[in-house]
């Protein structure tokens, strides 16, 4: 059992719900836990998509402050590899993994939304880097994964500045995907989420190592992966199931079972 951190699952989509009073700050035991709750939705058959959520009133708020403030640069070149593993995890999970957020994203709590592959904003919600304004930066993946969505640019102005933005202008640099009103943010994300564990749950997979581990990489590495993943989906039921559906019936009327 954990403390601040649940899972909890419901036809095929799983919500790894953050709570720790009163803003989810990411100390070292809500990090562990986050990794927890990736593992088993990693290992688990039946989850095909999973919502990050920090509830109605806020994301994550950053990492605690209070804790870091004790530890010394021996301390965090001992952590710092767990404290950015922690959150990877996420980031690794082979199914689609969508953010909702409410309230605030700043630190660690942007840098746990970067790790999605959709980010759903309140459009009261608050986003940011503000590490540099304690004198440190992002460690937990803000500086690598924050440029490569939005462009180097426009990622150091967030970060040497610190400066906090609203959700129109986060969706306008690309860091949010859909704003909607704050009571709209985990419904939204449920019927996203739904629509995903609906679909051929292999080819999802294929299709997020394909881009995710093609960015990593040159064109034609990642041309060679693509072509070998677009292969083996062939293997599978649901490759038969939608041709076969789309022959029959035309686009967007097959039902899949995952395999």
């Amino acid at each position: 059992m954990t403390e601040f951190v649940t899972l909890e699952v419901a036809d095929g989509v799983a919500t790894i719900r953050i709570d720790r009073a009163p803003v989810n700050a990411l100390n070292i035991q809500v990090q562990e836990e986050l990794r927890q709750a990736a593992a088993e939705c990693d290992r688990r058959d039946d989850i095909r998509a999973v919502i990050l959520w920090g509830g109605p009133k806020v994301f994550v708020a950053g990492a605690d402050v209070k804790e870091m403030h004790t530890m010394s640069a021996q301390d965090m070149q001992r952590r710092g590899g767990a404290v950015s593993s922690s959150l990877d995890a996420i980031a690794q999970l082979p199914m689609p993994v969508i953010a909702a957020v409410t309230g605030y994203a700043l630190g660690g709590g942007c840098e746990l939304a970067l790790t999605a592959d959709f980010r759903i904003s309140a459009d009261t919600a608050k986003w940011g880097q503000p590490e540099v304004l304690l004198g440190v930066i992002p460690g937990m993946g803000g500086t690598q994964r924050l440029a490569r969505l939005i462009g180097p640019a426009k990622a150091k102005d967030l970060i040497f500045t610190g400066r906090f933005v609203d959700a129109a202008e986060a969706h306008q640099l690309g860091l949010v995907d859909v704003v909607v009103g704050a009571d709209e943010v985990y419904p939204t994300a449920q019927a996203m989420a739904a629509k995903f564990a609906r679909g051929p749950a292999l080819a999802l997979r294929a299709a997020k190592t394909a881009i995710d581990v093609g960015l990593q990489t040159d064109l034609a590495s990642g041309l060679r992966l693509e072509s070998q993943l677009f292969a083996g989906v062939f293997a599978t039921e649901d490759k038969q199931r939608g041709m076969s559906s789309f022959i029959e019936s035309g686009p967007g009327k097959a039902e899949f079972v995952g395999n």
